[in-house]
């Protein structure tokens, strides 16, 4: 049987598992874009701090840490369609956290129901990861992942919409300036009112989560073994092991400040949409604006990988469009609109000031990152791929640690200057694409 025959049965076999993939993509970018709609409303509800307001990113993303060797081990042992459904159950009991948490108002409850969900998704990112890299060739492993980015970016735009027709609809005298014009038990009892609304998006959600759980333990998805390259049989997978290769751990790096920068620009440009004066309805869409130029960045990414440029040059022009837009996000007018006016403005959308607007536009510049970084990372481990992708997930700790330094430095200077975080996180970004994915020894 000649190679074009068998590279088209591959093809068609890995058809329904990238379709069935596909929608654990959208369920976990869901999930977790909901963040950028909920980070604003938590802030009015439980009147937080910007600091404070982003401890909501951090409880989640601080999950993947905590919990992906774990869920690594749980993969082991089960594979991945179990672990799957594992992650998608977690899901649906984070869901049920929020109730209580919604009730009575009560910040740790939401911080707590954010890290069992963040749990869940760490399985689902731990086993679905390097199941896409697996399954066809390590050349087009970023047009894959790019697909599934888009679904995520894709669920990412719509969440926020989503969320805002849920819980913001028909409620009325929000606002910070309306909230502080109540008296205290008005306040309170608006308040309540507003938490309320949580409720029932989050029943449905739970309830999804769990009936999605059971049909994963039923879908035709094909067992997929990692590679033993030679060498490595009587090779025991440990952390030290992990350690030798250098791709990976500057990859973990090189994914932990993408992170942090991607979640900074998807749940921070409420808060600074706020600080320009923009109104709470429209700041709780502003995610939707930066995951539209994710996905942008997604489909420009599929059309040219490996067509016209490689992983690796994605990667690098992905670091350099970062640099230039984190500087025009703190040097932008925080007054004028004449950036979204002349694009986003001709599709009904409402305008943002320039500053807010190159914000969203970081989107284009990380949509590449992750679908280049893993590849890259993952390429040459054979056996040891599913506990490197484990240190890979660890690396979305950057989405706990970065955003609340990001809203430290804007609750004690300027939102806008604090921006500057992001730069150190771009040229590290640049390195890796540079240099780093390359080294294959630490001398």
């Amino acid at each position: 049987m000649n190679t074009a025959v068998i590279a088209q049965r591959e093809t068609r076999s890995s058809v329904l598992p990238m379709v069935i993939i596909g929608l654990l993509f959208f369920i976990f970018g869901f999930v977790t874009w909901l963040n950028g709609a909920l980070i604003p409303f938590l802030q009015t509800v439980c009147e937080l701090s910007a600091f404070q307001a982003m401890l909501v990113a951090s409880a989640f993303y601080i999950a993947y840490t905590v919990m992906a060797l774990p869920m690594a081990a749980i993969i082991e042992r089960t594979g991945y369609k179990a672990g799957m459904a594992l992650g998608l159950a977690l899901v649906g009991v984070g869901a049920l956290i929020f109730i209580p948490a919604a009730y009575s108002r009560m910040f740790g409850i939401f911080l707590l129901a954010q890290f069992v969900v963040g749990s869940g998704l760490t399985i689902l990112q731990t086993a679905s990861n390097p199941y896409v890299v697996k399954l066809g060739s390590a050349d087009t492993a970023a047009v894959r992942i790019s697909v599934m980015g888009l679904l995520n970016k894709g669920a990412g735009i719509v969440a926020p919409l989503v969320f805002t027709a849920l819980v913001l609809s028909g409620i009325s005298g929000i606002s910070d300036a309306e909230l502080a014009a109540l008296g205290t038990a008005a306040k309170e009892a608006k308040l309540d009112e507003l938490a309320s609304q949580l409720v029932l998006p989050y029943i449905g959600m739970a309830i999804f989560g769990v009936v999605l759980a059971v049909a994963m333990m039923f879908a035709p998805l094909p067992d997929i073994e990692d590679e033993v390259i030679e060498g490595q049989e009587e090779v025991a997978i440990t952390l030290p092991v992990l350690m030798k290769f250098p791709q990976l751990v500057l990859g973990s790096i090189a994914l932990f400040f993408y992170v942090g920068v991607e979640v900074i620009a998807g749940d921070a440009i409420g808060l600074l949409g706020k600080q320009a004066g923009v109104d709470a309805i429209t700041a709780s869409k502003l995610t939707s604006y930066t995951m539209t130029f994710m996905v942008v960045g997604y489909i420009a990414g599929i059309i040219a990988i490996p067509r016209f440029i490689t992983q690796q040059t994605a990667l690098l022009v992905s670091a350099l469009l970062g640099i230039l837009f984190t500087v025009l996000v703190m040097t932008g007018s925080m007054e004028s609109t004449v950036m979204s006016a002349s694009t986003l403005a001709l599709f009904g959308l409402p305008e943002i000031p320039n500053a807010v607007y190159f914000v969203a536009l970081l989107g284009l510049a990380n949509a590449m990152c992750w679908p280049a970084i893993w590849p890259l990372a993952l390429d040459g481990l054979g056996k040891f791929t599913s506990k490197g992708a484990a240190l890979l997930i660890m690396g979305i700790s950057g989405g706990a640690i970065l955003p609340p330094l990001y809203g430290h430095f804007a609750d004690t200077g300027d939102g806008q200057a604090a921006y500057v975080i992001a730069i150190p996180a771009y040229l590290f970004i640049l390195y890796y694409a540079l240099k780093g994915h390359k080294l294959r020894n630490w001398k």
